[in-house]
């Protein structure tokens, strides 16, 4: 335990070390005697290196050359390809250790702000290769990385909206640039794997990972994800839609250990799962390489344990690619031990094993079941034949250093700004609108702004941004968490200038102003810290300073009777938040109220576009509106006894005219290529 907490601070010391650097041209070799080493190896218990005892030349092992996956596997010890079947994370595996045992992946990780640049990663991906090719085996890893929202662990890199806004916007060639950009961008920081598209349709929004969710039907979904997905494969990058199967219908309570609602189960209908089995089929025939499992259970068993789902996956969709587990889940499965755990998984179907910080032990425990004959050795070789493919098909083989990978884009591109942006802008839903329609910021008015949303560059862009849950500009320490783009504020004053009117932030002016604007929304958050009970825009998960700012409204409003409160100023209503936050207490004091969900890095200037009638109101509601948390749920049967909800699937207050997809510049790509 003391060598990997040591070696875990100098892979991260090294990383450290680099900051500044331009990544080289040409791929910088190493030998072993560059790799990190434990502090207790000294001279006098270790030989030094010379030339004579350094391994041969780092390069895929050349008796692979023309073999096929399933003849590379052949060639391969079961401890070789237990070791393939790992994919162990950054901060918990140190380079030396995936020289000694050429482990299959490494899955991304930052532990703190502010993130590493796009040269740093590269230089940390092909550090890993390095020690995979100084290996026995030399077999090239893959680097992967939850890149839900762009890469965004990466310092520079673009901050794509959320998957919400992407169903509420439900544009397929800007969904599909996306991906494409996302792509290009992997390939940038030496990424090869996105754990990505998420393709839960979420139906309590109760649930921490709904703006993870394209939207609760199951078509919008698919029509998504296919479009998003094509992006990635475009650009050789190996998509993983997750988390198979069923995850957005867990039900509130049911959550795993104290979690409200998030892993828990999904009790189906055989309807309901037909739907969601749907999502990955047409996926599957969109060509994706590999599958996740869910954390959560579908009708009571665990899914990396579900042995008769996982076979409908090969079986009756035809799935032939890698499927993955989750972070470290397999331990939650229902065997007594580790040991049991595993072979119930593999066994069930599971080809690669995400374990974070147990890749060492779940390899050994393998080894041990195939020797004992819990795991039939049939199984192994097909699932390393499964990973060894994956590895050829994405060129890891034909190119583990990059070196002749050159990305669709530049890094930090101006097109991903403007994807970004304009996917923001038609991502933006009006719930309310005056009868005379939007009310447009224009030259000559003063508008009063106010609110915790208004100047907070990472309430814009919500959880899986740089860190796993988020950030806001407080926890940045008074600087901007994301520094890519313009917060509210900043993109409104900046369109002031250029327009003519006046942004007053000094609450006693507001009475002076002709419109008021008000931007709450929620603290950032990730996975079941997101679970919440109330749902509420001033509940246990709202930004600090909500009430405060929603109470002044109020006060003001107050003053008015409800037949004089039509000459009150008016107020527009911004909402920044991962789902739809129960308002009814408070929206009868707006005149105009606008869903931005989390529109990433862009979103300040997609605000501005909206408000100052540079881009019309495109975006629609992608699940339905509730009241209260009684209503969660309700359909025809339980209409009566719920109450109808707020606003449904699909509602806008306005009627926009479709926007001519994805028309930003001429080499915005079409969804059919």
């Amino acid at each position: 335990m003391k060598k990997r907490i040591i070696s875990s601070i100098l892979i991260l010391a090294m990383i450290t070390a680099m900051a500044g650097c331009r990544m080289p041209k040409k791929h910088v070799e190493t030998t072993p005697s560059d790799l990190p080493r434990p502090i207790e190896h000294t001279s006098e218990t270790e030989p030094p290196e010379t030339e004579e005892t350094l391994p041969p030349y780092h390069c895929v092992n050349p008796k692979f050359e023309d073999l096929s996956a399933e003849e590379i596997c052949a060639l391969l010890t079961l401890e070789e390809k237990a070791s393939q079947m790992m994919q162990g994370a950054n901060y918990e595996m140190p380079l030396e250790e995936m020289q000694q045992n050429c482990y299959g992946s490494v899955l991304s990780h930052y532990p703190q702000w502010p993130a590493a640049p796009q040269d740093e990663w590269m230089e940390v991906s092909n550090r890993y290769q390095d020690a995979a090719l100084l290996s026995d085996v030399r077999i090239p890893y893959i680097y992967a990385n939850d890149c839900v929202h762009g890469v965004l662990e990466a310092r520079g890199s673009v901050i794509f909206p959320h998957n919400i806004n992407v169903g509420a916007a439900n544009d397929t060639a800007l969904t599909f640039e996306l991906g494409m950009l996302t792509g290009s961008d992997m390939l940038h920081c030496g990424m090869r794997w996105s754990f990505s598209p998420c393709v839960a349709s979420a139906q309590d929004p109760r649930w921490g990972r709904t703006y993870e969710s394209y939207s609760s039907d199951e078509t919008l979904v698919s029509s998504l994800a296919t479009a998003y997905a094509k992006g990635l494969i475009e650009q050789g990058i190996i998509a993983c839609p997750k988390h198979f199967v069923a995850d957005g219908y867990v039900l509130f309570g049911t959550g795993e250990d104290d979690r409200l609602i998030d892993r828990g189960d999904a009790q189906l209908t055989d309807e309901q799962l037909a739907k969601c089995l749907q999502v990955y089929k047409d996926l599957i025939d969109a060509g994706v390489q590999s599958i996740m499992l869910s954390h959560s259970s579908v009708n009571g068993v665990k899914m990396h344990e579900n042995a008769e789902l996982i076979s409908k996956l090969r079986n009756d969709l035809g799935f032939t690619g890698v499927i993955l587990s989750d972070w470290d889940s397999i331990h939650n499965c229902s065997g007594g031990s580790d040991k049991e755990n595993i072979i119930l998984c593999v066994n069930a179907g599971i080809d690669m094993f995400m374990e974070a910080e147990n890749y060492e032990l779940s390899r050994d425990l393998i080894v041990e079941a195939v020797h004992e004959g819990s795991i039939p050795m049939e199984r192994i070789d097909e699932a390393v034949t499964r990973i060894i493919q994956m590895k050829i098909d994405c060129g890891a083989f034909e190119d583990p250093f990059f070196e002749n990978t050159v990305p669709f884009y530049d890094w930090n591109s101006e097109h991903a700004h403007e994807v970004a942006r304009k996917l923001a802008a038609e991502s933006m839903v009006p719930l309310v609108l005056p009868e005379d329609g939007p009310i447009t910021l224009a030259e000559g008015m003063k508008v009063f702004a106010l609110g915790p949303a208004l100047d907070d560059s990472g309430v814009l862009c919500g959880g899986w941004t740089y860190l796993w849950q988020g950030g806001t500009d407080e926890d940045a320490g008074g600087a901007k968490w994301c520094s890519e783009g313009p917060t509210i504020l900043e993109a409104l004053e900046a369109s002031a200038a250029e327009i003519g009117f006046e942004i007053v932030t000094d609450p006693e002016e507001m009475e002076n102003c002709d419109v008021i604007l008000l931007c709450v929304g929620e603290t950032p958050y990730a996975e079941w810290y997101g679970d919440t009970e109330d749902l509420s825009i001033t509940g246990e998960l709202a930004l600090p300073g909500n009430q405060e700012a929603i109470e002044t409204i109020a006060e003001y409003k107050d003053q008015f009777s409800e037949k004089k409160k039509s000459q009150s100023i008016p107020v527009i209503t911004l909402i920044v938040a991962g789902r739809n936050v129960i308002i009814s207490d408070y929206v009868d004091d707006w005149n105009e109220v606008v869903m931005c969900y989390l529109p990433g890095s862009e979103g300040g200037n997609a605000v501005a576009d909206i408000l100052t009638g540079a881009a019309e109101f495109y975006g629609r509601l992608p699940m339905p509106y509730y009241s209260s948390v009684e209503q969660i749920g309700a359909n025809e049967e339980t209409i009566e006894e719920l109450g109808e909800y707020w606003l449904p699937v699909g509602f806008s207050a306005a009627e926009p005219e479709v926007p001519d997809d994805g028309e930003i510049s001429d080499d915005a790509q079409d969804t059919d290529e």
